[in-house]
């Protein structure tokens, strides 16, 4: 099987139940912003050996997969899959994981900036990402019936990655940057 079909070329493409979708149709841009997500979530996990870190980050990736199904499916077809869908267990589980971390963090003192080691900077760019794929999928709620769940796990996610920027500095034995705002 090529890995290239040559559908595309013309700027369509189809999700699960539909064809001849404009690649810049609000799902599109939806799905494909939670997959560029999924993508920075593995290089934040390839900069940690914690393996505490490294399960929860695999444990979103296949989270955001299953997401992004959702997204990339008609609702009718979607549920034939079978596949499970983005709910409340996914969101208490960032709760449970960002409030055991914040339990071994300094107190923020200040607002703090990205940077300081390269796992730090990189959980940054996951957790803007993350509110990228966020205030696309609101976009998108208010043009189909996008379940809240999709957006709740979304926005616990991105303070999960916060959390996850502050954890990365404490693990590498590296100060945060405050943000030292001119007089």
């Amino acid at each position: 099987m090529k890995v290239y079909t040559k559908k595309g070329d013309l700027g369509k493409t189809s999700i699960l139940g539909q064809t001849n979708v404009d690649k810049d149709d609000l799902r599109i841009i939806a799905y494909g912003t939670v997959d560029e997500l999924n993508s920075v979530v593995g290089h934040v996990s390839s900069l940690t050996t914690n393996k505490d870190l490294i399960d929860q980050l695999e444990t979103i990736q296949n989270t955001l997969f299953s997401l992004g199904s959702e997204l990339a499916s008609m609702p009718d077809v979607f549920e034939k899959l079978k596949l499970e869908q983005v709910g409340e267990k996914e969101i208490t589980a960032l709760e449970v994981w960002i409030d055991d971390q914040t339990g071994l963090l300094p107190p923020l003192k200040s607002f703090v900036l990205p940077g300081g080691c390269q796992g730090n900077a990189v959980a940054h760019q996951a957790r803007t990402v993350c509110r990228r794929a966020e205030r696309k999928c609101v976009t998108l709620a208010k043009h189909i019936d996008l379940r809240p769940e999709v957006i709740q796990y979304l926005n616990r996610l991105s303070d999960y990655f916060f959390t996850v920027a502050r954890t990365l500095s404490r693990l590498e034995n590296v100060p945060e940057i405050e943000w030292k705002p001119r007089a």
